[in-house]
């Protein structure tokens, strides 16, 4: 890799991909090949780039972000499939090597040939073998291991949900957690914010995005208390503060099953005051199909969405009947290349390190399962936008390409409500409350839920 006098980089074409982890904890940057010769770059120039030592190994940068569209097309794709397949041939041969150990256990007292230390233990028990000899599968003892891993891994991320909020010393917002267990005996974190000098007129509850958590909209909780909103926020199962492998969604119908109970719960606690709900992204998808039951409606004031994923279609038809199959023979089996489509989620340099290097945001590749849940949910929204009738405000990136705005248009044509608004943000991207312009999406919400208290 030579510098020219024009300050331009020329990377070699034998120059592989290489990836850096250590720059912002767990962002990842890659290298780009050789047929783009980018710019020299320098600290000042790339806010992304931490250090002039960092910056001479690496020709350009650009964060890898956690979108569920692209994802989901690369997880379904040809080359996917292959190495699905592969893997499905190693787990049946796994499987296989329990029979294998009771065969040879048998072989050891039937006199067949075998090791001399095994026939004389066999000997010393009486040939009589009075005593049955239990042998129990390795792959029993790894899933224990695993599942240990497992909680010890969501109890650090709870830990550090509840630090977060235990240290917010915010003098206008009393921020506080609470923990409940679903219906299926996991534990769900959530959180909530309660102006101090200011009366409330109405509550929000925040369904978070895919890989995301409900910290992170801790600021746009906060103007919400200033205009009198109390708000809660619920980690669905897998995300943030809540059990579960991290980012792992065995099914979205758990997700809107306990935001059902969260929901009722906030009602008992806030008798009298209209209560609206907010989701981003998945959450939005979650929001939705939670309205769609009547129960739910007769008790929501109106829903807002931003970047809803209501549009998320695989590369090819014939993944729409291979997805339940693979889901359910391999269903926490991890693509690697679905985390290689370079989609920004926002254009706020900051806002991108902060969101990469948070350790309660999952950066990993997508899931099978989790990937064929969202697909088979906006599957049943797309079929169902006509039922929802709750006063509804869209609020959609012209240049999203996480979830399709397009596809929020057409949930805001279908929509039987009587009260409906969308808008759509020209060049804005898929995190809007963390765009440049956020000051003014959150006046748009705000002003919204002011008409309709």
């Amino acid at each position: 890799m030579t510098c020219s006098s024009t300050r331009t980089i020329v990377i070699p074409r034998e120059t592989k991909f290489l990836y850096f982890n250590k720059i912002y904890g767990h962002s990842q940057f890659h290298v780009k090949p050789n047929y783009w010769k980018p710019k020299c770059l320098s600290k000042d120039s790339n806010p992304l780039i931490s250090s002039s030592s960092d910056s001479e190994r690496m020709a350009a940068v650009e964060p890898l972000t956690s979108g569920a569209s692209g994802r989901i097309n690369a997880l379904f794709s040809l080359r996917a499939l292959r190495s699905l397949l592969l893997l499905l041939n190693a787990v049946v041969l796994f499987l296989l090597l329990p029979f294998r150990g009771q065969r040879r256990a048998s072989a050891i007292c039937s006199g067949e040939k075998v090791g001399k230390d095994e026939k004389q233990d066999c000997r010393r028990k009486g040939s009589s073998f009075s005593s049955a000899v239990m042998r129990v599968p390795a792959a029993m003892v790894l899933r224990r291991s695993a599942a240990v891993i497992l909680d010890q891994e969501a109890a650090a991320r709870r830990s550090l949900a509840i630090q977060r909020v235990v240290e917010d010393d915010d003098n206008d917002t009393v921020r506080e957690f609470s923990l409940f267990t679903s219906a299926r005996g996991e534990t769900l974190f959530t959180q909530s914010w309660t102006p101090v000098s200011v009366v409330v007129r109405g509550v929000v509850v925040l369904l978070h995005g895919l890989n995301e958590h409900s910290g992170r909209y801790s600021d746009f909780a906060k103007q919400l208390n200033a205009n009198g909103f109390k708000v809660y926020g619920m980690d669905w199962i897998g995300h943030g503060g809540s059990d579960g492998l991290h980012a792992y969604v065995h099914s979205l119908d758990h997700a809107v099953t306990d935001m059902k109970i969260f929901l009722e719960k906030v009602l008992a606690e806030n008798p009298g005051l209209p209560c609206f709900c907010f989701g981003h992204s998945t959450g939005g998808a979650i929001v939705l199909k939670a309205v769609l039951d009547p129960k739910i409606e007769a008790q929501v004031s109106g829903i807002i969405l931003t970047s809803p994923a209501v549009g998320v279609q695989p590369s090819h038809p014939i993944f729409v009947v291979l997805a339940p199959v693979v889901s359910f023979l391999l269903p926490r089996y991890q693509v690697s290349i679905t985390n290689k489509k370079n989609m920004p989620v926002c254009r706020d340099p900051e806002a991108l390190v902060a969101k990469y290097s948070d350790p309660l945001v999952y950066t990993g590749p997508l899931r099978v399962r989790t990937g064929y849940e969202i697909l088979r949910t906006t599957s049943y929204l797309q079929q169902n936008m006509n039922r929802l009738r709750v006063p509804l405000l869209v609020l959609h990136g012209t240049d999203d390409t996480v979830t399709d705005p397009q596809a929020s248009q057409k949930l805001y044509e279908a929509a039987a409500s009587t009260d409906k608004t969308i808008k759509l943000f020209e060049g804005l991207l898929h995190d809007l409350l963390f765009e440049l312009e956020r000051e003014t999406i959150m006046d748009d919400i705000i002003q919204w839920l002011n008409c309709r208290v």
